[in-house]
């Protein structure tokens, strides 16, 4: 497709063919993180912050199996935690962060993760990101999270436009695709991104949304020339 007919393309169209080729290319979508309960995943999203589902995986567990549950955190000593997630990115808050996680949980929630965004919140180290992903995850709720994935695939292909932060990229998203698919799009994507539209080298010869992309429309022949 030539860039002159790419340029063309509105926003709609766009959303249109990229949701048709996912849903036909793509069509089961999940996180890679391991987990049994809303609390595994609550933690694993929380450690996964700038750090690969692949190193959370190997460290959760161990992690669980000291820690099975909200209760045994609440009690947990943050340095024993932190022993156990060290190898992660910045271990010391996030050891932090799941400490006091665990003991809200436990003394304003009954030991229950809570499926409101809003609410979702006001646990310590979870943000807006982790909180979209626990409602959408856990109670089906038409949420978006973006990551720096998301963020990053969302603006090459077009999806998004000048979004300065995730914030911006969620609002736009959330209005073109369809509420029951806002879920399964966050996945998809971020699996894009991790294994086809990744950050420094794009696999766009691998890509079947070159035809749509506006960034393979503008830096196709470069991208494919690896230069």
């Amino acid at each position: 497709m030539k860039e002159m007919h790419l340029n063309m393309i509105s926003k709609k169209e766009r959303f249109e063919k990229v949701i048709a080729w996912f849903q036909q290319n793509r069509p089961i979508a999940e996180t890679e993180l391991h987990y049994a309960s809303p609390y595994e995943l609550l933690v694993s999203v929380i450690l996964s912050a700038q750090c690969t589902d692949k190193r959370v995986n190997l460290i959760t567990p161990v992690l669980f199996s000291k820690y099975p549950d909200v209760y045994a955190m609440a009690m947990a000593p943050v340095d024993d935690i932190f022993d156990l997630i060290r190898s992660c990115t910045y271990p010391n808050n996030k050891a932090k962060h799941l400490s006091g996680m665990a003991q809200m949980l436990v003394n304003d929630f009954n030991g229950t993760v809570p499926s409101d965004i809003e609410m979702l919140q006001k646990l310590p180290g979870v943000g807006r990101k982790t909180a979209n992903v626990i409602a959408s995850v856990v109670f089906d709720k038409p949420a978006l999270a973006v990551d720096t994935h998301v963020f990053r695939v969302a603006a090459r292909i077009g999806l998004s436009t000048n979004a300065k932060n995730p914030l911006e990229t969620e609002k736009q998203l959330v209005r073109y695709f369809p509420e029951s698919l806002l879920s399964i799009a966050h996945h998809r994507l971020i699996l894009h991104g991790r294994y086809v539209c990744v950050a420094r080298k794009p696999k766009c010869h691998e890509c079947g949304l070159c035809s749509w992309c506006r960034y393979y429309s503008k830096k196709g022949n470069f991208a494919q020339s690896g230069k």
